[in-house]
Protein backbone atom coordinates (compact mmCIF):
# COMPACT_ATOMS: atom_id res chain seq x y z
CA UNK A 1 0.00 0.00 0.00
CA UNK A 2 1.21 3.48 -0.90
CA UNK A 3 0.08 7.07 -0.41
CA UNK A 4 0.93 8.72 -3.73
CA UNK A 5 3.46 11.04 -2.06
CA UNK A 6 6.62 10.64 -4.14
CA UNK A 7 9.84 10.17 -2.12
CA UNK A 8 12.34 10.69 -4.89
CA UNK A 9 12.96 10.05 -8.56
CA UNK A 10 15.18 7.43 -10.16
CA UNK A 11 16.90 6.81 -13.49
CA UNK A 12 16.54 3.60 -15.49
CA UNK A 13 20.08 2.26 -15.88
CA UNK A 14 19.36 -1.09 -17.55
CA UNK A 15 16.44 -2.99 -19.05
CA UNK A 16 16.63 -6.75 -19.52
CA UNK A 17 14.12 -9.50 -20.24
CA UNK A 18 13.62 -13.00 -18.86
CA UNK A 19 10.87 -14.90 -20.60
CA UNK A 20 7.84 -12.62 -20.45
CA UNK A 21 9.25 -10.61 -17.53
CA UNK A 22 10.94 -7.22 -17.75
CA UNK A 23 13.81 -6.50 -15.37
CA UNK A 24 14.70 -2.90 -14.55
CA UNK A 25 17.81 -1.65 -12.77
CA UNK A 26 17.11 1.76 -11.24
CA UNK A 27 19.56 4.28 -9.79
CA UNK A 28 18.15 6.41 -6.99
CA UNK A 29 18.98 8.25 -3.78
CA UNK A 30 17.15 5.68 -1.65
CA UNK A 31 19.58 4.37 1.01
CA UNK A 32 20.58 0.85 -0.03
CA UNK A 33 20.78 -0.18 3.62
CA UNK A 34 17.09 0.57 4.10
CA UNK A 35 15.93 -1.56 1.16
CA UNK A 36 15.11 -5.24 1.50
CA UNK A 37 14.82 -8.02 -1.05
CA UNK A 38 11.19 -8.79 -1.78
CA UNK A 39 9.84 -5.43 -0.70
CA UNK A 40 7.49 -3.42 -2.87
CA UNK A 41 8.40 -0.13 -4.51
CA UNK A 42 6.07 1.97 -6.63
CA UNK A 43 7.77 2.98 -9.88
CA UNK A 44 5.64 5.63 -11.61
CA UNK A 45 2.84 4.24 -9.44
CA UNK A 46 3.28 0.58 -10.43
CA UNK A 47 3.96 -1.73 -7.49
CA UNK A 48 7.10 -3.75 -8.32
CA UNK A 49 9.19 -6.21 -6.28
CA UNK A 50 12.84 -5.60 -5.40
CA UNK A 51 14.96 -8.59 -6.49
CA UNK A 52 18.48 -7.16 -6.16
CA UNK A 53 20.18 -4.30 -4.31
CA UNK A 54 23.61 -2.71 -4.62
CA UNK A 55 25.26 0.53 -3.56
CA UNK A 56 23.30 3.01 -5.65
CA UNK A 57 20.81 0.88 -7.61
CA UNK A 58 17.99 -1.54 -7.03
CA UNK A 59 16.47 -4.03 -9.46
CA UNK A 60 12.77 -4.79 -9.88
CA UNK A 61 10.80 -7.23 -12.00
CA UNK A 62 7.59 -6.60 -13.91
CA UNK A 63 5.29 -9.30 -15.26
CA UNK A 64 3.69 -9.23 -18.70
CA UNK A 65 0.41 -8.15 -17.08
CA UNK A 66 2.12 -5.15 -15.50
CA UNK A 67 3.86 -4.22 -18.74
CA UNK A 68 0.60 -4.44 -20.69
CA UNK A 69 -1.24 -2.09 -18.31
CA UNK A 70 1.45 0.51 -17.73
CA UNK A 71 3.90 2.77 -19.54
CA UNK A 72 6.77 0.44 -18.67
CA UNK A 73 7.16 -0.70 -22.28
CA UNK A 74 8.00 2.92 -23.17
CA UNK A 75 10.93 3.12 -20.78
CA UNK A 76 14.43 3.51 -22.15
CA UNK A 77 17.81 3.64 -20.47
CA UNK A 78 17.93 7.15 -19.00
CA UNK A 79 14.17 7.46 -18.39
CA UNK A 80 13.41 9.29 -15.13
CA UNK A 81 10.67 7.78 -12.95
CA UNK A 82 8.83 8.59 -9.73
CA UNK A 83 9.61 6.37 -6.73
CA UNK A 84 7.75 5.67 -3.49
CA UNK A 85 8.41 2.96 -0.93
CA UNK A 86 5.49 1.16 0.69
CA UNK A 87 3.65 2.84 3.56
CA UNK A 88 4.87 1.89 7.05
CA UNK A 89 2.40 1.33 9.90
CA UNK A 90 2.36 4.43 12.06
CA UNK A 91 3.33 6.85 9.28
CA UNK A 92 1.29 9.97 8.72
CA UNK A 93 -1.29 9.23 6.04
CA UNK A 94 -0.92 11.93 3.40
CA UNK A 95 -2.25 11.54 -0.14
CA UNK A 96 -4.77 8.71 -0.39
CA UNK A 97 -4.77 4.91 -0.39
CA UNK A 98 -2.86 3.80 -3.51
CA UNK A 99 -2.45 0.08 -4.23
CA UNK A 100 0.17 0.36 -6.94
CA UNK A 101 -2.00 -1.71 -9.28
CA UNK A 102 -2.37 0.37 -12.44
CA UNK A 103 -5.81 0.26 -14.06
CA UNK A 104 -4.90 1.70 -17.44
CA UNK A 105 -2.83 4.34 -19.17
CA UNK A 106 -4.10 7.74 -20.25
CA UNK A 107 -2.77 10.29 -22.72
CA UNK A 108 -1.67 13.79 -21.76
CA UNK A 109 -3.94 16.36 -23.39
CA UNK A 110 -1.94 19.34 -22.16
CA UNK A 111 0.21 20.67 -19.32
CA UNK A 112 0.03 24.43 -18.97
CA UNK A 113 0.80 27.10 -16.35
CA UNK A 114 -2.13 28.33 -14.32
CA UNK A 115 -1.00 31.28 -12.21
CA UNK A 116 1.83 29.95 -10.02
CA UNK A 117 0.66 26.36 -10.45
CA UNK A 118 0.14 24.06 -13.42
CA UNK A 119 -2.90 22.33 -14.89
CA UNK A 120 -2.56 18.83 -16.31
CA UNK A 121 -5.31 17.40 -18.52
CA UNK A 122 -5.52 13.70 -19.34
CA UNK A 123 -7.62 11.74 -21.82
CA UNK A 124 -8.55 8.19 -20.84
CA UNK A 125 -11.00 5.41 -21.72
CA UNK A 126 -14.59 6.46 -20.88
CA UNK A 127 -15.19 3.01 -19.38
CA UNK A 128 -13.48 4.37 -16.25
CA UNK A 129 -15.72 7.44 -15.94
CA UNK A 130 -17.61 5.83 -13.06
CA UNK A 131 -14.49 6.11 -10.88
CA UNK A 132 -13.79 9.79 -11.60
CA UNK A 133 -15.53 12.57 -9.68
CA UNK A 134 -14.70 16.23 -9.14
CA UNK A 135 -12.58 16.69 -5.99
CA UNK A 136 -12.03 12.94 -5.85
CA UNK A 137 -8.61 11.30 -5.71
CA UNK A 138 -6.59 9.80 -8.53
CA UNK A 139 -2.99 8.58 -8.91
CA UNK A 140 -1.13 9.64 -12.07
CA UNK A 141 2.35 8.15 -12.51
CA UNK A 142 2.19 7.44 -8.79
CA UNK A 143 1.24 10.97 -7.69
CA UNK A 144 -1.79 11.38 -5.44
CA UNK A 145 -3.79 14.19 -7.04
CA UNK A 146 -7.25 15.74 -6.82
CA UNK A 147 -9.55 15.82 -9.82
CA UNK A 148 -10.52 19.43 -10.56
CA UNK A 149 -12.73 19.00 -13.60
CA UNK A 150 -13.97 15.99 -15.50
CA UNK A 151 -16.13 14.97 -18.42
CA UNK A 152 -16.42 11.64 -20.25
CA UNK A 153 -12.92 10.32 -20.88
CA UNK A 154 -11.17 13.50 -19.70
CA UNK A 155 -10.02 15.09 -16.44
CA UNK A 156 -7.77 17.83 -15.09
CA UNK A 157 -5.65 18.09 -11.96
CA UNK A 158 -3.75 21.00 -10.43
CA UNK A 159 -0.02 20.75 -9.72
CA UNK A 160 1.71 22.97 -7.20
CA UNK A 161 5.28 24.13 -7.98
CA UNK A 162 6.76 21.74 -5.38
CA UNK A 163 5.19 18.73 -7.10
CA UNK A 164 6.47 19.84 -10.50
CA UNK A 165 9.96 20.39 -9.10
CA UNK A 166 10.44 17.11 -7.23
CA UNK A 167 8.71 14.64 -9.58
CA UNK A 168 8.79 13.82 -13.29
CA UNK A 169 5.44 15.45 -14.04
CA UNK A 170 7.01 18.70 -15.27
CA UNK A 171 8.54 16.82 -18.19
CA UNK A 172 5.23 15.57 -19.55
CA UNK A 173 4.25 16.61 -23.06
CA UNK A 174 1.05 16.40 -25.09
CA UNK A 175 0.64 12.84 -26.33
CA UNK A 176 2.71 11.23 -23.58
CA UNK A 177 1.15 8.17 -21.95
CA UNK A 178 0.68 8.17 -18.20
CA UNK A 179 -0.12 5.50 -15.60
CA UNK A 180 -3.57 5.83 -14.02
CA UNK A 181 -4.84 4.22 -10.84
CA UNK A 182 -8.41 5.15 -9.99
CA UNK A 183 -9.53 5.56 -6.38
CA UNK A 184 -9.49 2.19 -4.61
CA UNK A 185 -12.49 2.89 -2.40
CA UNK A 186 -14.47 4.23 -5.35
CA UNK A 187 -13.78 1.04 -7.31
CA UNK A 188 -15.08 -1.16 -4.49
CA UNK A 189 -18.20 0.99 -4.06
CA UNK A 190 -18.91 0.89 -7.80
CA UNK A 191 -18.44 -2.89 -7.81
CA UNK A 192 -20.70 -3.31 -4.79
CA UNK A 193 -23.46 -1.20 -6.32
CA UNK A 194 -23.16 -3.03 -9.64
CA UNK A 195 -23.50 -6.42 -7.95
CA UNK A 196 -26.28 -5.08 -5.79
CA UNK A 197 -28.39 -4.21 -8.80
CA UNK A 198 -28.09 -7.78 -10.01
CA UNK A 199 -28.86 -9.24 -6.58
CA UNK A 200 -31.71 -6.95 -5.63
CA UNK A 201 -29.74 -4.79 -3.16
CA UNK A 202 -31.49 -1.46 -2.63
CA UNK A 203 -30.70 1.72 -0.71
CA UNK A 204 -33.34 0.78 1.86
CA UNK A 205 -31.75 -2.63 2.34
CA UNK A 206 -28.35 -1.03 2.81
CA UNK A 207 -29.76 1.31 5.48
CA UNK A 208 -31.38 -1.60 7.28
CA UNK A 209 -28.00 -3.37 7.23
CA UNK A 210 -26.25 -0.44 8.90
CA UNK A 211 -24.75 1.18 5.81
Amino acid sequence: MFTGLIETTGIIREIKYRGNYSILRVASTLPAGELKLGESIACDGACLTVVDINKDCFTVEASQETVSRTILDRYKVGTRINIERALKAGDRMGGHFVSGHIDDTGVVDYLKPLGESWELAVNFSPEYDIYVVEKGSIALNGLSLTVNRCRPGWLTVNLIPHTVNVTTVGGLRTGDRINMEFDLIGKYIARFISRGKKNGVTKDLLKESGW
